[in-house]
């Protein structure tokens, strides 16, 4: 293979690899191949797992790919591979595992070392170039990793075995029917979520703080259900934090990727799409809800963004926003008083500062701050001129790179976003822009009839797509249905919901999934992994899908999907149950599940503000479709009433009567 002795990632369809391809390390990508030249070497692998928007996956590369001396010794003793671990998440997930389980702790960038086949037999993660901390240095690490594979080959190969023969066996089932599904279950989650509350400061535990997305979602969905001001007041008090404090660009939208500190002040810089698009769903949510003006203006500024900073020529969304500028962080996005006073003059200036929480002292690095918004101001067209013309001097400064990768699971929760929000706040262009997005998707992302992981320029790549690809686009496309009542995306959806069904289910042990497909590529083990991140799982996420398909399709294929998602929900509950915190999509499907889920289809022979008003009303989790009589399954033999439209309500297979004005359709959804 030619390209074994020297780098191979010139032509890789992730920018993160390609970041690495002037490294003088001979960096190959996965496969086969690769792993077949350590065999004839006799060499380790050295795996390395990172992405584009990491900030310490740029440092190490900086101190050590890029040193000749160091991937002289790296090329020597190893075959080196890259994986970007948005573009492979299976390879991540599993290797992980092994890092966690060795370490107690898991990031990025990632660093294993395996056998030729594959087995992990010491992992850990960032490592410096010279000792630290109790650390060796990475070309120490490098040099006592060789000498065990050389001197002590049978306690390596052993400590392999072991490790790998573990991370299958914790691959197994979730039980089924451990736990009944009903609303003492969910109730009892939310007050296990609320104990951990950080009430005076917003979010769930300590610093760092994560934004909880899909706990959000799920917990307004239980105020919903059952009227509980203390929860709706657990979720309004994160989100206004999370929106006031440096968490949130103030200038440009989009929130980024975490909080280094419990106030949400400092960010660690990186805006990954889908933090953006999940929070997106969920502030609309919340403006529907409670009519909040910093909810409805949160969700504009973040869809905004999207469309301005992430949307792609094909009408997709990249996958992130780097953390650095240029290597540094917040190079782009902190600001000193007198930078202000620069750019706005000093009264405005003075006045920014005041508003912006900017002051000499400085809440980030040299003096500088993150803005945060701690309150409204008093002159808002004063704010709105003060924030466009920082937003444009900042656009002067030098700017984050941008992973244009295309991934599908993430577009998906893009799409579900742009379609609810657009639909439910009156914005039909975010409805078009989540069109076009699934347009090009379909278009783009399948091949040969099965759908591929992400692309890149319009390039797909070979990674074959995973469960909560299909599971996140299928969503997106049920909601499009929805709102658009056009039947083509709820059969694109059933296809790629059957394509699912077939691959992905463990037929041994209905209701439970794989995270690759049966005939994807062998690894150690086939992960999954039903517990939510910072994306919803696969498993969650086929839970959403198959109870929306279930209420939406025929009747030839409701049941089918039905029963598929009653038994993953009842697989789920003992998530619910044991660690809800991070079971926060779960949490929300059951929500849903549990009240039905409720229908809601509206006939009418035109326009109509009682379609309208149920998108406006409708709890989340809720179906809503509108359009002629029998244009939609869900539409099949529910015709206008006395020449008007008519909503009809349902929950599960227990329908009410038609209602034709919308006082009667919000007295029906507030039983």
């Amino acid at each position: 293979m030619a390209t074994r002795h020297r780098n191979a990632l010139g032509e890789a369809t992730s920018p993160y690899l390609r970041q690495h391809a002037d490294n003088p390390v001979h960096w190959q990508q996965w496969g086969a191949d690769a792993l077949e030249w350590a065999r004839e070497r006799d060499v380790p692998v050295l795996l390395s797992i990172g992405y584009a928007a990491c900030h310490w996956c740029h440092v190490m590369a900086h101190e050590s790919f890029e040193d000749a001396a160091t991937a002289a010794v790296m090329n020597e003793h190893f075959v080196c591979i890259k994986v970007d671990r948005e573009e492979r998440p299976d390879l991540d997930a599993i290797y992980m595992n092994a890092t966690v389980a060795m370490t107690g702790q898991g990031g990025w960038p990632m660093t294993c070392f395996l056998t030729p086949d594959g087995e992990p037999f010491y992992c850990g993660t960032y490592f410096p170039p010279s000792p630290r901390g109790g650390m060796p240095s990475f070309t120490q690490l490098l040099e006592a990793i060789d000498d065990t594979w050389r001197a002590r080959r049978e306690d390596v190969l052993q400590a392999s075995a072991s490790i790998t023969t573990e991370l299958r066996r914790a691959g197994g089932a979730l039980p089924a029917g451990a736990v009944p599904l009903d609303d003492a279950l969910l109730d009892a989650a939310v007050a296990a979520v609320r104990a951990d509350e950080d009430v005076e400061r917003g979010g769930f535990g300590g610093a760092p703080k994560f934004p909880p997305s899909a706990l959000l979602e799920g917990m307004l969905r239980s105020h919903e259900r059952t009227g509980s001001a203390m929860v709706l007041d657990s979720v309004t008090r994160t989100a206004e934090a999370m929106a006031r404090g440096g968490l949130f660009d103030q200038l440009g939208g989009g929130f980024a990727r975490y909080s280094v500190d419990a106030d949400w002040v400092v960010p660690h810089f990186e805006k990954m799409l889908y933090d953006n698009a999940q929070l997106l769903r969920v502030y609309a949510h919340l403006a529907r809800r409670t009519g909040s003006d910093l909810a409805l203006r949160v969700t504009e500024a973040t869809a905004e963004f999207l469309l301005r900073d992430l949307r792609t020529a094909t009408g997709c969304f990249a996958s992130a926003l780097d953390a650095d500028t240029e290597g540094v962080e917040g190079l782009t996005y902190a600001w000193t008083p007198d930078q202000l006073i620069e750019v706005l003059g000093f009264e405005d200036g003075v006045w920014a500062a005041g508003l912006l929480a900017v002051s000499s002292a400085g809440t980030f690095e040299a003096g500088t701050s993150v803005l945060q918004l701690p309150a409204d101001p008093d002159d808002w067209s004063r704010w709105e001129s003060v924030r466009r013309r920082l937003f444009d001097a900042r656009s002067t400064r030098p700017q984050p790179a941008r992973d244009d990768k295309v991934v599908t699971a993430w577009n998906g929760l893009a799409i579900t976003a742009l379609a609810e929000a657009g639909a439910g706040l009156g914005r039909p262009e975010w409805i078009d822009a989540a069109a076009r997005c699934a347009r090009s998707l379909l278009d783009e992302h399948l091949v040969d009839g099965r759908l591929r992981r992400a692309s890149l320029g319009s390039v797909v790549g070979d990674a074959a797509a995973v469960l909560d690809d299909h599971a996140a686009l299928a969503t997106g496309l049920l909601t499009l249905h929805q709102v658009t009542g056009d039947v083509d995306w709820l059969a694109r959806a059933q296809q790629i919901l059957d394509a699912a069904l077939e691959h992905f289910a463990d037929e041994s042990e209905p209701g439970c999934w794989f995270d690759t497909a049966d005939d994807a590529e062998t690894l150690i083990a086939r992960p999954r992994d039903p517990v939510d991140g910072a994306t919803p799982s696969g498993a969650s996420s086929m839970a959403e899908a198959l109870l929306l398909a279930s209420v939406l399709s025929g009747p030839a294929e409701a049941g089918r999907y039905g029963t598929a998602a009653s038994a993953t929900i009842d697989r789920g509950t003992i998530l619910l149950q044991r660690v809800p915190r991070s079971a926060g999509h779960w949490l929300a499907v059951a929500e849903a599940a549990v009240r039905g889920p409720i229908q809601v289809a509206v006939a009418t022979d035109g326009s109509s503000d009682l379609l309208d008003e149920a998108r406006r009303i409708a709890p989340g989790g809720v179906v809503v479709v509108g359009g002629a009589p029998d244009s939609a399954p869900l539409l099949a033999d529910r015709p206008l009433v006395d020449g008007a439209s008519a909503a009809y309500v349902c929950r599960g297979v227990v329908c009410d009567r038609p209602v034709t004005n919308v006082d009667a359709l919000a007295e029906a959804l507030a039983r």
